[in-house]
């Protein structure tokens, strides 16, 4: 799954992280969803570029909204994402019981019904919600283990703080770069078991291009690959929060395999199916949609001659 990063400063990352998990679990969780709030606000009303950004991407999400609609979905969206912070620095501290009830999937059949058919699933997530909550829901509702990939993060202590947590909630986890990750996912998926990978922002030159919310977007061709390579079920889940402390969530149907085509034109059209659930999701609820990056080509400036990375 992914890794998000709060801060800008590395060595100040990592300090910050330290002390969010060592410290934010032990709050009472009133306390803890009262100072998220807090963060969320503070953080929005400085309008750093993250902020900024959230915006930007949430105009191309609900195309026509005044400034002061796109403000109001932005600050949601900034409580939204303190949320996720706060529920995973107290993740490590939930009991299992809390656990199996702070997350209600809706079509969770889907899931259930490809591990009874051992044919491996990929579960495939873009930045909605808690896909941490959702995962350790999955190890412990669902008793059942999962792989996923984790962005290798500057510095590598941090990088080792996310895969420790991740390991502590029952995931194995897989640095995202050096190559080894993909034939890793494949062995998993052949031997019938389960695959996680937070799919909507390609981090390498291999993504497939795609139409999200009318433009262009590359999105990461890992999932269609394995599901081509390995036979295993592909599903699209989304995420979001309402007035409860219980997160929503969806298991959308199988994305199957073409019928006809190369293998290249089977996974771009798998590839855009994919994002074309996802942009559901995230149409009926994009305050939950923790995009602060740039994702759409046309926000892409080229560097160094590579068409498609982000400029400073």
């Amino acid at each position: 799954m992914g890794s998000r990063k709060l801060f800008d400063t590395d060595k100040l990352a990592d300090g910050l992280y330290g002390l969010g998990w060592g410290t934010v679990k032990r709050l009472p969780e009133g306390v803890a969803v009262q100072l998220g709030r807090q963060l969320a606000d503070v953080a929005w009303r400085r309008r750093g570029k993250g902020v900024q950004r959230l915006e930007s991407n949430l105009a191309r999400v609900v195309p026509g909204a005044s400034a002061q609609r796109l403000a109001e979905l932005s600050r949601a969206g900034m409580r939204s994402y303190m949320r996720y912070w706060m529920e995973s620095f107290r993740l490590p501290a939930w009991s299992q019981e809390r656990i199996r009830g702070g997350f209600a999937p809706e079509d969770v059949h889907h899931l259930e019904d490809g591990l009874k058919s051992d044919r491996g699933v990929i579960l495939t997530l873009p930045h909605m919600g808690n896909y941490d909550l959702a995962g350790v829901w999955v190890t412990t509702k669902l008793n059942t283990p999962f792989t996923t990939v984790a962005e290798r993060l500057k510095p590598e202590s941090l990088y080792d703080r996310f895969v420790a947590y991740r390991e502590g909630l029952g995931m194995e986890v897989l640095p995202h770069t050096g190559g080894a990750a993909f034939g890793t996912l494949a062995r998993r998926l052949r031997a019938g078991g389960l695959v996680c990978l937070v799919a909507d922002r390609d981090l390498s030159s291999s993504g497939i291009p795609v139409t999200f919310f009318g433009d262009a977007a590359k999105m990461p061709a890992g999932p269609a690959m394995l599901a081509l390579q390995t036979g295993a079920m592909l599903l699209p889940v989304t995420l979001w929060y309402d007035d409860t402390p219980v997160m929503r969530g969806r298991v959308h149907p199988e994305i199957e395999v073409p019928e006809d085509g190369t293998r290249a034109e089977k996974a771009a059209r798998m590839t855009q199916e994919l994002a074309d659930a996802f942009a559901g999701g995230i149409a009926d609820h994009p305050e939950d949609w923790h995009m602060l990056q740039r994702l759409w080509l046309a926000d892409l400036t080229p560097r160094g001659g590579t068409p498609g990375t982000e400029s400073p």
